[in-house]
């Protein structure tokens, strides 16, 4: 794992130097603060039940459904098409290093992308000077979600870049893979048919699975070591699966 450093530093370099980068950064922080703008308006009509940290954190999906996705669609599927991570592989750098500086290169920035979003409470601190507004714990709580979580999501667009060459193919990959864990979960939970003794253990592991309710724990500052051992696990076998799927491309290119 020597040349992961110098494969992350490149890849972050890269990242910072590519004007789309600036474009999904600016896309992202306008839409996150129009949602934060709606919360206020909302919480100015009328008082409300939970803090506008729980409210802003309720929407995580919407940016993680499209962020994660374009964050990691080109980092293995274009490497493939360009045939430059074969080149890449005749140079004393493993299979591994090049996904694990990939995926950690897409963690920072979806990291710094959700950590600018603190500025809008931070403004909030500023002018609102009520203290009802900045409840820490569903804050910290949100942040620390979203960091958890977020290993685990960008993992999954890494793996569905690792199994095309089409950038656009493993985008949809990717939001299809983590549309079906976040919203496949949740549904699933409410079904009918798994309340059957039968399959008791099917609804268990389905309810330990379910995101809204690990966010829903964070920002009520219940942290569960078990929830964080899902995201971790979940991710080591999704980089794991993307580290077999690189090299079986490569074996049957």
């Amino acid at each position: 794992m020597k040349h992961f450093l110098t494969l992350l530093s490149h890849e972050i370099r890269m990242l910072l130097v590519n004007p789309s980068t600036y474009i999904a950064a600016t896309l992202f922080l306008a839409v996150m603060g129009f949602m934060f703008t709606g919360i206020l308006e909302a919480f100015s009509k009328a008082p409300q039940e939970t803090s506008p940290a729980q409210m802003f954190f309720q929407s995580f999906w919407l940016p993680v459904f499209f962020m994660v996705p374009l964050l990691t669609m080109k980092s293995l599927a274009e490497e493939r098409r360009l045939g430059t991570i074969e080149t890449l592989l005749t140079t004393p750098v493993t299979t591994t290093e090049v996904v694990l500086g990939k995926y950690g290169a897409a963690y920072f920035l979806y990291m710094l992308l959700w950590s600018s979003t603190g500025g809008f409470f931070y403004i909030l601190s500023r002018f609102a000077g009520d203290d009802h507004f900045l409840d820490p714990g569903p804050l910290v709580g949100g942040f620390l979600f979203v960091a958890v979580s977020g290993l685990l999501f960008i993992a999954i667009g890494i793996f569905a870049s690792s199994l095309s060459r089409n950038q656009a193919v493993a985008g949809i990959l990717g939001f299809t893979m983590i549309f079906a864990l976040i919203v496949g979960t949740n549904f699933l939970a409410q079904a009918q048919w798994l309340n059957r003794d039968v399959l008791s253990p099917v609804k268990s592991a389905v309810e330990y699975a379910q995101i809204f309710q690990h966010l829903e724990d964070f920002t009520r500052g219940v942290v569960d070591t078990r929830q964080i051992l899902f995201y971790l696990s979940g991710t080591v076998l999704v980089l794991i699966f993307s580290i077999l799927g690189v090299e079986a491309k490569l074996l049957h290119s």
